[in-house]
């Protein structure tokens, strides 16, 4: 499907929303990373969105446009989460059932809240690609209508009207900052950006292990990568679809990959200093921002926190990833005598230094290999 999409239905799309299920999302100030980067720094709260994503917009758009046409009794969609949840509220909404396809390993907060708005949910294999695969092969099936997560014209228009409300709250806007999976939202923003604030610069982020834009920008064509290994769950969708490539291509500035250290950092800054909880693929534009990978000095700089549906066991690797990259959190291996009180005395060295020990692992008949 590669018909493109338009201001026109960007708007169109705006104008169905019901509030709702679709709400209007704040923007507010960051002191703290505006000192981090130099810049005026306004973040875009899509995370508090019912769902806890953006994927809402597009989903209840193509449901719109289903319900119009008449014909379908189930809407099949392929998600890891995020739009496995906009998917079934607008379902739900709509008055239609809703099947979702996950990655066996989705996390299971986002299998729980797909379930929780209504629809059914079947685990299949490891990766998108797969689920994707199995959810046409269940649309196949008379009344069932496949929704793509970013490969619609009706889901990236739906995702556009984020551009429409972030050049409306922040009229200075210098550079917006959008996260990358396949493409659906930063085509639709930078669709949208380019009819209504064309001065506007729209800076893509991606995972450096999931990042299939820049080799894509590269061969002229969208490149996939079959394994995709990253925190961000939410963009390690391993490629873009025609359609998104097509409209990154023309409106989007620039496009930079970022670590899954950089990420997790994000996650515990946000966290510690704006005082909000995003998942990895929500963080990534402020990873993006931090990363000294784009000039924003002195600019007016929306970063898009798109998701905050991240996973407790998620949450706990990413907060124990960070501490480590910070020093925060250390593994030291010392040999002390096998006599009492000498773990006590080891323990008091380091409390005295006000470090805190996590965990203790004490082999007592360890003997160190000697080389002669």
């Amino acid at each position: 499907m590669t018909s493109s999409v338009t201001i026109t239905d960007v708007r169109r799309a705006r104008e169905r929303f019901d509030p709702d299920i679709v709400r209007e999302t704040p923007v507010e100030r960051s002191r703290s990373l505006s000192e981090m980067s130099g810049a005026h720094v306004r973040l875009k709260m899509e995370h508090l969105q019912r769902t806890g994503s953006f994927k809402t917009r597009g989903a209840s758009n193509k449901l719109h446009e289903i319900v119009a046409a008449g014909d379908a009794e189930r809407v099949v969609a392929a998600s890891a989460g995020n739009h496995a949840q906009g998917v079934a509220l607008a379902a739900a909404n709509a008055g239609i059932a809703a099947t979702v396809v996950m990655p066996g390993d989705a996390p299971q907060a986002k299998v729980d809240a797909t379930r929780g708005y209504g629809a059914e949910v079947v685990l299949r294999g490891r990766e998108f690609p797969e689920a994707v695969g199995h959810a046409r092969d269940l649309a196949e099936e008379p009344g069932s209508v496949f929704v793509h997560a970013y490969d619609d014209p009706d889901i990236v228009a739906g995702q556009g009207t984020l551009g429409l409300e972030i050049a409306e709250q922040v009229p200075d806007l210098d550079t917006v900052i959008v996260p990358i999976g396949g493409g659906g939202l930063i085509a639709g923003i930078a669709t949208a950006l380019a009819a209504v604030a064309p001065e506007v610069r729209v800076v893509g982020v991606q995972a450096e292990d999931a990042a299939t834009v820049p080799e894509s920008l590269d061969k002229g064509e969208p490149v996939d990568r079959e394994h995709t290994r990253t925190i961000a769950d939410g963009i390690a969708t391993g490629g873009v679809a025609d359609l998104t490539y097509e409209l990154i291509e023309r409106h989007v500035d620039e496009v930079v990959t970022v670590s899954d250290d950089k990420i997790a950092h994000a996650i515990l800054t946000l966290l510690q200093r704006a005082k909000q909880l995003v998942e990895g693929a929500g963080a990534a534009s402020v990873a993006g921002l931090l990363s000294g990978r784009v000039d924003v000095t002195d600019e007016t700089v929306v970063p898009l926190l798109c998701g905050g549906n991240i996973d407790m066991s998620m949450l706990d690797t990413v907060l124990e990833h960070a501490m480590t990259d910070r020093d925060q959190l250390l593994r030291l291996r010392v040999r002390i005598e096998d006599e009492p009180g000498e773990l006590s005395t080891l323990s008091t060295v380091l409390a005295d230094r006000g470090a805190n020990v996590r965990h203790v692992r004490h082999d007592r008949g360890y003997e160190v290999a000697r080389v002669n």
